[in-house]
């Protein structure tokens, strides 16, 4: 894998966000955050995530009730892998994606302004897929090839208490094994 001067991974499908803008100046990436995200809950393989991704989501057209809850949600992240490993990307690299809200890593808020956002189709209490962890180590390496990322975290670090992603069912010891640092 690899990502090209415009902070777009090669060879994988490319589908813009809206939910994106420039980086402050002088901030650098240094941080990798790993979500995991499934519309409706639960579900796998649908397109509520691009949509709400896109802002195409349409509450009205959707049974589930949480369409209505996140309704109007301007969120982003810059790639999604999905439970047979695909990848999405909707924001180059170098943006600013709208993934993390309110957080702070470090003893630095906006986590959005210097880090990258990676959403793992999937919920706090199912296991993941193979197929995610070898790709979410593929694009990882790739990532830290390209810019300095210091640390991996997961969404529930950077904001205890309101995030609990990507939950007790990832497989945090695994990833690492993935990646060489067991």
């Amino acid at each position: 894998m690899q990502i090209d001067p415009d902070g777009l991974l090669q060879d994988v499908r490319y589908t813009p966000s809206p939910n994106c803008d420039e980086r402050p100046e002088g901030s650098s990436i240094g941080l990798l955050v790993i979500h995991n995200i499934s519309l409706p809950p639960g579900e796998f393989g649908g397109p509520g995530i691009i949509d709400l991704f896109t802002n195409r989501l349409d509450a009205a057209a959707h049974r589930h009730p949480y369409y209505r809850e996140i309704a109007g949600l301007n969120v982003s992240a810059h790639f999604l892998i999905r439970r047979d490993g695909a990848i999405i990307q909707f924001v180059p690299c170098g943006q600013r994606a709208w993934h993390a809200g309110e957080s702070n890593w470090r003893g630095h808020g906006r986590c959005n302004d210097f880090s990258i956002g990676v959403e793992l189709e999937g919920t706090d209490d199912q296991p993941f897929e193979d197929a995610q962890y070898e790709r979410l180590a593929e694009l990882t390496r790739a990532l830290k090839a390209k810019y300095p990322i210091a640390d991996i975290v997961g969404h529930s670090d950077i904001a205890p208490g309101r995030k609990t992603d990507p939950g007790p069912c990832f497989d945090w010891a695994r990833y690492r094994e993935l990646l060489g640092n067991p």
